[in-house]
Formats: C-alpha cells, structure tokens, sequence
C-alpha cells in the first residue's frame, strides 16, 4: 500500500447560522461585520482525512495539507483545520472583494499545489454554501487526468483503491477507484469533532506557509460577472379551500391548471 499525501482545500465562508443581507449596492451579499466559518462540507473533508490516519496509522496517511484562498482572515480557518487534525496548511492570499475566484480558478490553483506537494488524494466538501457551485472538484479531477467519486457518504480504503458510496436520487450507488483520487464530500458522511483547546494550541505552532496568486499559472480576471443582486420576493400567504372543487376553482384562477 503507498502512503497517502492527502490535500484538504477549506474555504471561509458566512456563518451557515448567519441569514445573508444583500448589500446596499445590490452588487453581493454583505461580508462586513458578519460571522464567518469554515465551509460545513470542509469540515466535513478534514474530519475523514483525519479518520483515515486514525484507521490506519501514521504509515499509511503521510501528511494532511490544509489549503485555503482567500482574505487574510482565512488564516482562522486554516488554524481551525489544524486544530482538528491538519499537519500543516497553506494560505494563499487574495484580497476580501465581492467578486470571488471562479471555480476553474480555484481548480487550477489546487492542481498546481498537487502538483508540488505530491497529493495523491484531494478530500474537498461538494460545493461551498455561498455560491453552490459544485464544480471545483470535477474541474480538478478533469485538470489532473484522476478518478473522481462525488458526493460521497462513506470512504473505505482498501489497499491502494478507495471504495465510495455516494447518495442518488434511487438510494445509494458504490464506487471505486484506484489513487491517485478526488472525493468530494456529502453532509452524511461523518460528524465533525471540536477543535479541544490543547489541539487549537498545538495549531498555532503548526507550520502556515503564507503564498501569493502571483505565485501561481492563473489569471486573476473572473470570466463572469454579477449585474445585481436582489432579495427574493416575500412569499404570499396561503388560502384555504372548503372542498375539491373550491380548489379546482382556485387553481384556475390562478392559471395553474
């Protein structure tokens, strides 16, 4: 069996408790002053990545590296990655704007940390709950040439493969693969441990490498653009109906039927 090198990219978000505001130019969602974490599915990612060494022993799971893009506070995240288990971590810094990297961005950024770090498996939460892309694992594993398994629920390693369940719109679909590997991760797929305050004291001593987006083969340039955004519309009250036919008539009126 080889040693896995295991890459854990982890993003800071809003707070999923936090109820997101539009801004007052309508051009994103408002960051200032508002409560940020670790994205949910992240957690979720270094929680396996750290299973996986518990399963197996240090002989098996070489080095767990945190990566994180973003503002000079996700270096907080990249703390709390470690705390929970991470061996080190790398920040690549950019500035705290509207417009975040796209997700090929962001892809193309991680190949080229897999690239000098060695990674044989990438572990990354499915999407990030700000904008729900749920791309940057596909893009990656297409970028690197690997097997992907999407959505997993359940991780077993088995000698140099790896066994995935992922959910499905039937019930449950197992696949597997052997590394090097990209799995990106579902919420049924573990519970998250705290961060003890041994373990967030040992983190600050871990190593944090701090990097630049000049550093790196990408262009800084986002491809789209956001025009304007806007709350949704307050949701109408409901009504109620005597019988079946009362809501025949109603749903007429409506032009639903």
């Amino acid at each position: 069996m080889s040693t896995l090198r295991i890459l854990v990219p982890v993003k800071r978000v809003i707070d999923y408790a936090v109820k997101p505001r539009v801004n007052k130019a309508q051009t994103a969602v408002e960051i200032a002053g508002v409560k940020h974490s670790m994205n949910p599915f992240d957690e979720l990612s270094v929680e396996e990545s750290v299973r996986l060494r518990e399963k197996h022993t240090n002989k098996t799971v070489e080095d767990i590296l945190a990566l994180s893009i973003g503002p000079p506070k996700a270096a907080d995240t990249l703390r709390t990655a470690m705390a929970m288990g991470c061996d080190r971590s790398i920040h690549v810094e950019v500035p705290e704007k509207d417009d975040m990297l796209e997700p090929l961005q962001v892809a193309k950024i991680l190949k080229e940390v897999v690239e000098k770090e060695k990674s044989n498996l990438v572990i990354l939460g499915k999407q990030s709950i700000d904008d729900d892309s749920s791309q940057t694992g596909q893009m990656l594993a297409g970028l690197l040439g690997w097997g992907q398994a999407c959505g997993a629920s359940e991780v077993l390693l088995e000698g140099d493969s790896l066994k995935v369940t992922r959910e499905v719109d039937g019930g449950t679909e197992v696949v597997k693969g052997k590394l090097p590997m990209i799995v990106t991760t579902d919420l049924r797929l573990n519970e998250p441990r705290y961060a003890s305050l041994p373990n967030i004291m040992k983190a600050k001593k871990k190593k944090l490498e701090k990097m630049k987006l000049e550093d790196f083969q990408v262009r800084a340039e986002n491809r789209l653009k956001t025009l304007k955004v806007t709350e949704p519309p307050p949701r109408q009250g409901g009504g109620k109906v005597s019988d079946v036919d009362g809501l025949i008539s109603k749903l007429k009126e409506l032009g639903a039927l």
